[in-house]
């Protein structure tokens, strides 16, 4: 596609939407940069784009003069499809992409693409280390914090990219099409933003939506929803399983991951020999293991590499020990799901901080899970009280609501008793409190080193 001269308005202005703007001047468009809070400032933006920047900036409200010579509307994930400033573009006739459609334009090469609504950050990075032990030219882009955009333009057509993708951005795709595709799971989230679990499904399902029959999709067999979609695909189809033996694909086997293959039953690793633990990463790793196989890494390069990965920072990350209390950081943990698997990794009796911003979940299934590991919950932001009295329904008495982290890990520290774990695993999202998951787990970090 040729960008030259095109007048395409970039809706949003964090990382996503400074990387499709400088792409997209780098390919000869004109880009138009804009905020829809009016509160914007437009020489900050102007700033964070970069020096000598002569872009069109607006906040607030398009002028009608510039929505009538758009010829491209580029989204950032965080702008909702169904706003009313988007659903004014569409009925203008203007396209509408997001910054991975735009990204996989403008790039060369294969894509491996892997969402889920949990385990897609350290699914992506290992995927990445096996890939990059493999072949000369590889990205890891997405979520994962490298914008799909700023590498576009350094790709070759003997290259792979990685790219971890959301749902959000999976709702503005149109030609996009990996190479290989993986759906780690489906379970609630995002509900604030697709309104029904059968709107985030279908968008979750978009990632194979442009795939062939010479293309591979790596699925979950134990998630409901993937087996009966996998019947559906005409792609080739690799599944794992955590919880029995497949005829045909990955699985456990007591302490061994194996993958059954066209008869063939090809040990992969011992479980014991990672550096990852817990069931919910050997299914990352079965995940990473099929997208690696279907590029054509041999089984011993795959076993090398898996074995030498270490934990992704904020996924059930150890922070130290203190006094005899280990103190985990998993503010990854942005949904029930999540921190389920989290607090299922703890080994010893745990205080829990839990709570955040509400994107509408229950928590139920969550406190069902402490299966009397918790000894304290410690709660805060938007979803205190919410989750306080899901915990109360459940026979949970030890609650302390706090104002913020610092204060939360304080009590922690006061609550734990020697051999006890301190686990921030939230349930939750971090907006409204933080700008991220990371800036949440690393105040934490410094919080608990403070102690």
């Amino acid at each position: 596609m040729n960008f030259n001269s095109m007048q395409i308005l970039v809706f949003g202005t964090g990382k996503s939407g400074i990387g499709a703007t400088h792409l997209l001047e780098k390919l000869g468009a004109r880009p138009i940069l804009f905020d829809g809070n009016d509160k914007a400032d437009a020489d900050i933006i102007r700033s964070r784009v970069g020096e000598n920047c002569d872009l069109e900036i607006y906040t607030g409200k398009l002028p009608e003069e510039v929505l009538d010579r758009l010829d491209l509307a580029v989204l950032s994930p965080g702008i909702p499809v169904d706003s009313d400033q988007v659903k004014e573009l569409k009925s203008r006739g203007i396209r509408i992409w997001g910054e991975v459609e735009l990204a996989y334009r403008a790039g060369r090469g294969k894509v491996a693409a892997i969402t889920g609504t949990n385990g897609k950050t350290t699914t992506t990075a290992l995927t990445g280390k096996i890939l990059s032990d493999a072949f000369p030219s590889v990205f890891v882009v997405g979520n994962i914090g490298t914008a799909y955009t700023s590498k576009s333009l350094e790709m070759t057509d003997e290259s792979i990219t990685v790219a971890e993708i959301s749902s959000f951005q999976l709702e503005t795709i149109e030609e996009f099409a990996p190479k290989v595709s993986a759906i780690l799971n489906i379970t609630e989230d995002h509900l604030n933003r697709h309104h029904t679990m059968e709107e985030y499904i279908r968008v979750k399902e978009q990632i194979a939506v442009n795939q062939t029959p010479e293309d591979t999709c790596v699925l979950n067999y134990e998630d409901e929803v993937l087996r009966s979609f996998g019947e559906t695909l005409q792609t080739k189809v690799i599944w794992f399983s955590s919880r029995r033996e497949l005829e045909e694909g990955l699985f456990l086997r007591g302490d061994q991951i194996l993958f059954r293959v066209n008869g063939e039953e090809i040990p992969v690793v011992r479980t014991g020999d990672l550096k990852i633990l817990g069931e919910h990463n050997y299914e990352n790793v079965m995940a990473a293991v099929a997208i690696a196989w279907a590029f054509g890494v041999p089984m011993d390069s795959i076993r090398k590499s898996a074995c030498a990965f270490t934990a992704v920072e904020h996924r059930i990350e150890f922070v130290m020990e203190k006094d005899g209390v280990a103190y985990y950081n998993d503010s990854k943990g942005t949904n029930p799901d999540a921190a389920i698997k989290g607090i299922r990794a703890m080994n010893r009796p745990t205080v829990l901080i839990g709570g955040g911003f509400d994107k509408g979940s229950s928590y139920d299934e969550w406190i069902e899970a402490f299966d009397g590991k918790v000894t304290c919950l410690v709660l805060i932001g938007q979803t205190r009280e919410k989750i306080k009295a899901a915990a109360e329904r459940h026979g949970i008495e030890n609650i302390i609501l706090c104002g913020d982290l610092k204060e939360a890990v304080q009590v922690c520290h006061d609550q734990a008793r020697p051999g006890d774990a301190v686990l921030l695993s939230p349930a939750c999202a971090s907006w409204g409190q933080f700008e991220n998951y990371e800036q949440r787990g690393d105040l934490f970090k410094e919080y608990v080193r403070a102690l």
